[in-house]
């Protein structure tokens, strides 16, 4: 088990998110008022506290959602595969990608010249919605 550190938010794609104290997750489309809300496979996206503290590494100015993360967690997502279905406080996510490809710079490239979300970041479909705090608990499910 683990918890959720930082929930992160933004109302622009591409924009470093904003830490929130809770979201409403919805089935289907992810987090009401988020960017990346819809109807896709890359609802909500993950980054461990493990990544994010190896970027601080080299810069220690980082924040929880710099990296567009929509929840910053502190578990070991490395261990994790396609299909592996998270509880997230009363919601169920499902992890649908693994890193991603980046076509164009987002803000935290152009900031600092790396981004580590096209290796690290994990990404879910919502299965089952509700409403998730920072501090509620992470239970995988099925891996």
């Amino acid at each position: 088990m683990g918890k959720i550190l930082s929930i992160n938010v933004s109302k622009k794609k591409g924009d470093i998110k904003k830490p929130v104290n809770e979201v409403l997750l919805v089935k289907n489309f992810g987090i009401k008022g988020d960017a990346h809300f819809g109807f896709g496979h890359r609802q909500v996206s993950l980054l461990s506290i493990f990544s994010l503290d190896r970027a601080r590494e080299k810069n220690k100015d980082l924040n929880f959602g710099d990296f567009a993360e929509n929840f910053t967690v502190d578990i070991d997502l490395s261990t994790l595969t396609i299909g592996t279905k998270l509880k997230l406080g009363n919601s169920i996510i499902s992890i649908s990608q693994i890193g991603k490809e980046c076509h164009t710079k987002c803000a935290i490239y152009n900031r600092i010249g790396d981004c580590i979300m096209p290796k690290e970041g994990y990404f879910a479909s919502v299965e089952e919605g509700g409403i998730v705090r920072v501090g509620d608990t992470i239970e995988i499910l099925l891996n």
